[in-house]
């Protein structure tokens, strides 16, 4: 039976407020706001290259949830399962982003607490939602939360599997959310119903105690859970507007390792959202091209590697400007001129 959604996604919503250019948090005058979150952006990026998404959320029932609204159907994503809460004090998570100039790292401040988002629940929506989809998404962020979100994020991943849909999940992990013990127990209780887990070696090193190559590493995801695709990236920073970006995927079933040669020298622009832009081209491939792990690590490092030359958290390009990259990228060193 053919699916409503390819592909649906649980996560917060945040406003993004950012200082001009290079300005600092503690001088600037103003900011500029944008949209964003981990899940949104992977859903945004999978609507603008043609296939249908949806994101699962709840926003302040105001002006800045209406923004928030707004902003998701420019994109091409779905609010049919988006949540409006009319308490008088509503509010949408913030975060500031300043740009960083080598030897300067950015810098990112949270505002997040009580914000509507953490009081979701698996009940807030229809039976009929849990069919609806093709894959499902969600990170470790929404986990961290609070322990509604995380018990909500668990019930959720399990009614959607009982479904037949693939079970999307990136670690994500975020100190400043919780420790990596907490996040290494909750995950490993949601990692059996995962299908496509997303992972860096970092992360599996540091949060999962994990040892020997990050293929080692990435296997062993596999036999430990039952997990059919293991994906990673790989990320040099040279400097703060200097990046070289890769990633490597293992599919379980046949046992085998895809990649391909990293962009190198990736002149940055801004780098927030570009790990979601990669998982959105990952989960493009495997659902445009019935679960071909190849295709999923081109887009893959395609989207991932563009969206860091793209201002806001959120990608901005259609299928036809990935498979041109894409193009360029495997042919000899790529070309530079101008599309006219």
């Amino acid at each position: 039976m053919k699916k409503q959604f390819d592909l649906l996604a649980l996560g917060e919503i945040l406003l993004r407020l950012s200082p001009p250019r290079y300005e600092r948090m503690t001088r600037s005058d103003s900011f500029d706001k944008q949209v964003g979150g981990a899940e949104l952006n992977v859903v945004s990026g999978v609507a603008q290259m043609g296939l249908k998404t949806g994101i699962i959320s709840k926003v302040p029932q105001n002006d800045i949830g209406e923004f928030a609204k707004n902003r998701i159907r420019f994109v091409g994503v779905s609010d049919e399962f988006m949540l409006y809460d009319a308490d008088h004090d509503a509010r949408l998570g913030i975060y500031f982003y300043e740009n960083g100039a080598y030897p300067r790292k950015p810098r990112i401040c949270y505002d997040r607490q009580n914000s509507s988002m953490l009081k979701i629940t698996a009940d807030d929506f229809e039976p009929e939602t849990y069919s609806s989809a093709r894959c499902f998404h969600t990170t470790g962020i929404t986990m961290a939360l609070n322990q509604n979100c995380k018990e909500t994020t668990i019930e959720m991943i399990k009614r959607f599997k009982e479904e037949g849909t693939l079970i999307s999940f990136d670690v994500n992990f975020r100190s400043n959310l919780w420790t990596g013990d907490e996040a290494r127990d909750c995950i490993n209780e949601i990692l059996p119903y995962v299908d496509i887990f997303f992972c860096s070696e970092d992360t599996a090193r540091l949060t999962f105690n994990k040892t020997g190559d990050v293929r080692e590493i990435m296997k062993s995801f596999a036999d430990e859970f039952n997990i059919g695709i293991v994906a990673s990236t790989q990320r040099i920073v040279h400097t703060p507007k200097v990046h070289t970006f890769g990633s490597l995927i293992y599919e379980a079933k046949s046992d085998t390792y895809f990649e391909e040669a990293p962009y190198s020298n990736i002149d940055v622009v801004d780098r927030i959202g570009s790990g979601d832009a990669y998982i959105s081209g990952v989960l493009y491939g495997l659902l445009k091209y019935d679960m071909d792990c190849q295709k999923a690590v081109e887009f893959g490092d395609a989207c991932g590697a563009i969206k860091n030359t793209i201002l806001g958290d959120m990608q901005a390009s259609n299928s036809d400007e990935i498979k041109t990259i894409i193009d360029s990228h495997l042919s000899e060193g790529g070309d530079l001129e101008m599309v006219r």
